[in-house]
């Protein structure tokens, strides 16, 4: 039987956005009641016998149950369907299965003037910006000037760069793809999204319009995927598991040497992916982190949205477990002090608990927490905060 956990009412200095009226004393009650059970903090403290390792096991297979999808084996078929010379490494245009049933288009990037292998990063792209564009805000087009949307997210998140190929001209193989709902895989044919849809044909305007219609459909979309007996990140995990499997196949990749990272939504989807996939040895993370504690009162709506549905997860895990079953892997935090859609109290709980559980891990080397007063982004100088770590824990001196 779960033994629920006398809980404080979390406050915070800003003001609570989702505080819920008249309700709000049961959703109160209602977070007091969940068990929390295998909270790494919580168990820890249950079992205090029990090794690093024993949780470990007990909080991936929730997680990963959590999901409620697995696809099975998968022949990937991969294929390059174009290439192209860039300055620093050559981009290719590749297909891959990532289910029996889902076949994605992304790109790889492949460095120049580097001994091989190379080690490799998967590349996850934010969830805020333009939904119409996915794994291409992440690397520069064939034509320019790009889409003014997509330079106006460019220039707000990223310091103007393009995060895959400043990856891959730093000798790292790059794989990226579209998230489910996202850039070639955003719905069309219905609502009046044309079906042969190309964002980069339309004004900035045409293009609002759009990404709203795109929009409204998200939350219709996660109900359909809940239906089909899964959820979005159930989806999106195994995606970006198969892209790991694609960097496998190329032999320019160290396949003992593979990273991720992403901002926000691509955060989120770096926290789970290096949380439940072994083959990842090294991660960086910016601006995902908090309590559920702390961010049920202050912002659901804005940050922590239907993409982190997950029944039977949150009842007995917390936000900074995901970071924490990556250990021993190196692991690097990134919560910036300024960003909105994050309460500092939540970032600064997640900081306490993920290095406490690496040093129960016994490698608090392999963590990194980096929280620097700037908002919600992963600007030029967090990249490079970011390119010494993987450097060090996956380049070969």
């Amino acid at each position: 039987m779960l033994v629920c956990m006398k809980r404080i009412h979390p406050t915070i200095k800003a003001k609570p956005l989702n505080l819920y009226g008249s309700l709000e004393s049961t959703l109160q009650a209602l977070r007091n009641h969940r068990p929390l059970d295998l909270n790494a903090a919580a168990w820890r403290k249950a079992h205090p016998k029990g090794s690093f390792a024993q949780w470990r096991k007990l909080a991936a297979k929730c997680l990963l149950d959590g999901l409620h999808y697995n696809p099975g084996p998968v022949n990937l078929k991969p294929q390059v369907l174009g290439r192209e010379e860039r300055d620093g490494f050559t981009l290719e245009r590749v297909a891959f299965n990532t289910t029996p049933w889902i076949r994605v288009n992304g790109y790889c990037l492949i460095p120049k003037g580097v001994k091989f292998p190379v080690p490799g990063i998967v590349m996850l792209h934010a969830w805020g910006g333009p939904m119409l564009w996915g794994k291409d805000r992440m690397v520069s087009p064939s034509k320019l000037p790009e889409h003014p949307r997509l330079r106006q997210h460019l220039d707000s998140s990223y310091s103007g760069k393009w995060h895959a190929d400043e990856f891959a001209r730093r000798g790292y193989a790059v794989i990226v793809i579209d998230a489910h709902h996202f850039g070639e895989r955003a719905p069309r044919g219905l609502n009046g999204i044309p079906a042969d849809l190309d964002p980069n044909k339309l004004t900035l305007e045409e293009y609002e319009a759009l990404d709203k219609v795109v929009r409204e459909q998200l939350y219709l979309g996660v109900r359909q995927l809940n239906w089909a007996g899964t959820t979005w990140m159930g989806v999106n995990y195994w995606d970006d598991s198969r892209c790991v499997d694609y960097l496998l196949t190329r032999k320019e990749v160290d396949g003992s040497r593979i990273g991720c990272t992403g901002l926000s939504g691509g955060a989120w989807r770096t926290n789970v992916l290096a949380a439940l996939d072994r083959r990842i040895k090294a991660s960086a993370s910016a601006c995902w982190m908090t309590t559920g504690d702390h961010q049920q009162v202050y912002n659901l709506s804005g940050a922590v949205g239907t993409f982190c549905l997950l029944p039977g997860v949150w009842d007995r895990m917390d936000i900074p477990d995901l970071s924490i079953l990556a250990a021993p892997n190196a692991t690097m935090v990134i919560s910036n002090s300024q960003d909105e859609l994050f309460p500092v109290e939540g970032q600064a709980a997640s900081a306490r608990q993920i290095k406490a559980a690496f040093k129960w891990a016994g490698c608090p080397e392999k963590l990194s927490d980096v929280n620097l007063p700037k908002p919600h982004c992963y600007d030029a100088e967090l990249q490079e905060i970011a390119f010494e770590w993987f450097g060090r824990h996956l380049k070969r001196s």
